[in-house]
């Protein structure tokens, strides 16, 4: 399962390092293939919304090989695609369709036993972390290779063989609940407005992977730029860095475990505030942005897994709707942090800015943080 939600969350990420090359081969300016890369994460957060919650209703191996194959004909599409308007319709089909991660992770989490739940949660995340960053370098090396187009194929390929993979290994499991569709839709905001500790996770995590994505969505365009020059293939393989801090981050599920969610979650959002300081120097001195970027990995990751060991543990036979509330959040943020970067931030006021904008977002959490605990404390 670690493995297969690597290899699908990548599909949401193929992109970001050739945004030159695709802008060049759309004939579009950057800004406009900068909105492409946020349809990608407003897609997987309509799928979150409305996809994700049918993970407690419906078999899930069956609703997995839906999934799947949309997810590849949205790969075909992207890898075909003649103009700019087919490129965004299928960043969308395979931003909705790549929530097959979150079916797999409240699945997971449905197996584990309770007081492993942490553990097992942080093992598929590492999973899904490193299919982040390393779908970069993938997409940067065979877009050297064989030219962008051939990144989506071989993307459709690869999910294509997972979902086949998934079926065959995954068991059976009865659904969790016969809501009708549209009840079952309203339960999650029901979920919310009686989970005050899924309300606070929620707004965390829309902090860690804002930051996150107002990085990522404009590291591209930098090191394409002098004084960097990179290739495409150099651009990704920069992102493998970043694996560095996800698989120290594995820790943040044990401590979840042995009841340090709050302090770990602490801790990690200081780290990512503290990163952007690191990453500032990094428009020009390639050690402050590697070290930078394995720093802010390592926050926002361990937060992330620290929040879905948290509200894993709420209400164990409504994972699929907590995954809903909590991931469409994230994502929404996400498109957020990566639209104001890429197309506002970025081309107004240069990497200075966009450190400053992720830097805001990662001291917006440790803010919400202290005053939670603050509350709890009282």
């Amino acid at each position: 399962m670690s493995v297969a939600t690597g290899v699908v969350i990548a599909n949401v990420y193929y992109a970001q390092p050739l945004e030159e090359a695709l802008a060049h081969g759309m004939g579009v300016p950057a800004g406009r293939i900068g909105v492409v890369l946020a349809l990608f994460q407003i897609g997987f957060a309509l799928g979150l919304a409305t996809l994700v919650p049918l993970g407690d209703l419906v078999e899930r191996r069956r609703l997995l090989a839906v999934l799947v194959t949309a997810c590849v004909a949205g790969l075909i599409g992207l890898s075909a695609a003649p103009s700019l308007p087919v490129l965004a319709v299928s960043a969308v089909v395979v931003g909705m369709s790549s929530v097959i991660a979150q079916v797999l992770i409240p699945f997971a989490a449905h197996l584990a036993a309770p007081h492993e739940q942490g553990r097992v949660v942080s093992t598929v995340m590492s999973g899904l972390l490193i299919g982040v960053l390393v779908s970069r370098t993938a997409a940067g090396l065979i877009a050297e290779v064989a030219g962008w187009r051939a990144v989506f194929a071989l993307g459709a390929a690869a999910t294509a063989l997972t979902g086949v993979l998934l079926h065959v290994a995954l068991p059976r499991i009865e659904p969790t609940t016969a809501l009708p569709y549209p009840e079952l839709l309203a339960s999650v905001l029901t979920l919310v407005r009686e989970e005050p500790v899924l309300r606070m996770r929620m707004a965390l995590g829309a902090a860690g992977f804002a930051a996150f994505s107002a990085f990522w969505s404009s590291a591209g365009f930098l090191l394409a730029r002098p004084p960097y020059s990179w290739s495409n293939a150099a651009i990704g393989g920069f992102a493998l860095i970043g694996v560095v801090g996800a698989v120290v981050a594995r820790v943040a599920g044990r401590l979840a475990d042995g009841g340090r969610a709050r302090a770990t979650t602490g801790a990690a959002f200081a780290v990512v505030a503290l990163s952007f300081a690191v990453l500032q120097p990094g428009a020009t001195s390639v050690v402050a942005l590697a070290v930078g970027v394995a720093t802010m990995d390592l926050g926002v990751q361990a937060a992330h897994i620290t929040n879905q060991s948290v509200i894993y543990r709420l209400r164990p036979g409504a994972n699929s709707r907590i995954t809903t509330a909590y991931m469409t959040a994230y994502m929404l943020a996400g498109a957020v942090g990566s639209g104001l970067s890429s197309t506002l931030v970025f081309p107004r006021w240069g990497w200075t800015g966009v450190c400053a904008l992720g830097g805001a977002f990662g001291v917006a959490g440790l803010l919400l943080w202290c005053v939670d605990s603050s509350r709890r404390r009282r």
